[in-house]
C-alpha cells in the first residue's frame, strides 16, 4: 500500500505518520512538506521507514515524488495553512491553500484515492455550542474562508468525479511535536511553555473563554478511522464534547507542575474573537465509533514528561 502524507513533518502531521507506520508497517509512506512549521526532527523516531519530500502543496505537480507514489492508495492532506494569524499576516495563503486542495483532489481523482483531510473547528466562529456539522456557517475572517471553501471544493470533487473525501473539523489540537510551531501553538502548550519557565501566561479578556481541547492521539486516530470506514463524502467535527476555561487550563497546569502562578490578564485585541468552541460528536460517534479517551489532566502530563527535543 502506498501512502502519502501532506503536511506529515508538522505538529499533527507527524503524530498521524508515526501512528500509520504502526498500523501499517509494510506500507510505502511519503510525506510531501514545505516545513512551514513542520520540522524534520518530528520524525525522528520514523525516519528509516518513511520517504521525505521538501516540496509545497499547492505546487504538488512540479514536486519530485518517489516512485511508489506512480500509484497512490491513500491520501491524508494536513499540508494546510493551520492558524488564524498566519492569514491576517498574509491573505494570499488562502489561494494558496485551495490551490493546494485542488492538487490532492485532482490526484486523488487520477489515483482513485480516497483522501481524508484536516477542516477546522474555526468555521463555527459566531454558531451557539455544542457545533453540529448541519450548523449554518457564517464568515467571519480569511482562515475559516479557505477551511470553508476546500469543503467546497471537496464536495463539488465527489459529484463531479467521484471523489471520496472526508474533512474532519479539529477542535484545538494539542500535544507532543508542536514546539515548532512557536507563537502558532495550541494555547495549552504556549500557557504551559511559559509557566515551566515561572513565567505568568498571558490571557486575552478575563480568562472565561472556553476550548474544546482535544490531544493530538485522538486526533489522528480519528483521522485515521475516518479512512478505514470508507466514507462517500462528509464533514465530521473531531473533538471531545468537553470544554474548559482558560482559567481552569492553567489551574490543571498548575496542578501538574506543583506551582501556583497567576495568569496576566490583558485586553482582548482580537476582532471576531471566539468566546466557546464545544464539539457535537454524535457523528463520529456514528460513523467512525470512535469517542476521544485522554482527558485534558492526562494530556498534560503526557507532554510536562517529554524530553524537550520531542514537545
Amino acid at each position: 500500500m502506498n501512502i502519502l502524507v501532506t503536511g506529515g513533518a508538522g505538529f499533527i502531521g507527524s503524530n498521524l505518520v508515526e501512528l500509520l507506520v504502526k498500523k501499517h508497517p509494510d506500507a510505502a509512506i511519503t510525506v510531501v512538506d514545505n516545513f512551514h512549521t513542520g520540522h524534520r526532527n518530528n520524525l525522528k523516531h520514523v525516519a528509516k521507514q518513511v520517504t521525505i519530500v521538501e516540496g509545497a502543496v499547492e505546487e504538488l505537480d512540479r514536486v519530485a515524488l518517489p516512485s511508489t507514489c506512480k500509484h497512490i492508495d491513500q491520501i491524508y492532506h494536513l499540508g494546510i495553512y493551520s492558524s488564524s494569524p498566519m492569514y491576517k499576516e498574509n491573505p494570499l495563503l488562502v489561494g494558496k491553500v485551495l490551490n493546494g486542495m485542488i492538487q490532492i483532489l485532482e490526484l486523488a481523482r487520477k489515483h482513485k484515492a480516497p483522501v481524508v483531510w484536516a477542516s477546522s473547528s474555526s468555521v463555527y466562529n459566531g454558531v451557539k455550542p455544542p457545533h453540529r456539522e448541519d450548523a449554518v456557517i457564517d464568515v467571519t475572517d480569511f482562515y475559516t474562508e479557505a477551511r470553508l471553501a476546500c469543503e467546497r471544493l471537496a464536495l463539488l470533487y465527489n459529484k463531479l468525479h467521484g471523489v471520496r473525501s472526508t474533512g474532519m473539523r479539529f477542535f484545538s489540537v494539542y500535544g507532543p511535536h508542536e514546539k515548532h510551531k512557536g507563537r502558532f501553538a495550541n494555547i495549552i502548550s504556549q500557557f504551559l511553555w511559559e509557566m515551566e519557565q515561572g513565567h505568568a501566561p498571558v490571557v486575552y479578556g478575563d480568562g472565561s473563554q472556553r476550548r474544546d481541547f482535544t490531544f493530538v492521539t485522538d486526533i489522528v486516530e480519528g483521522f485515521w478511522l475516518a479512512m478505514q470506514t470508507k466514507l462517500d463524502y462528509e464533514i465530521i467535527n473531531l473533538g471531545t464534547a468537553t470544554n474548559y476555561s482558560f482559567n481552569e487550563v492553567i489551574e490543571a497546569i498548575n496542578t501538574q507542575l506543583g506551582t501556583s502562578i497567576q495568569p496576566q490578564y490583558i485586553g482582548n485585541p482580537i476582532k471576531n474573537y471566539v468566546p466557546e468552541t464545544n464539539a457535537d460528536i454524535t457523528k463520529m460517534q456514528r460513523l467512525l465509533k470512535f469517542t476521544p479517551r485522554v482527558k485534558l489532566a492526562e494530556g498534560l502530563k503526557r507532554i510536562a514528561e517529554l524530553p524537550l527535543d520531542e514537545r
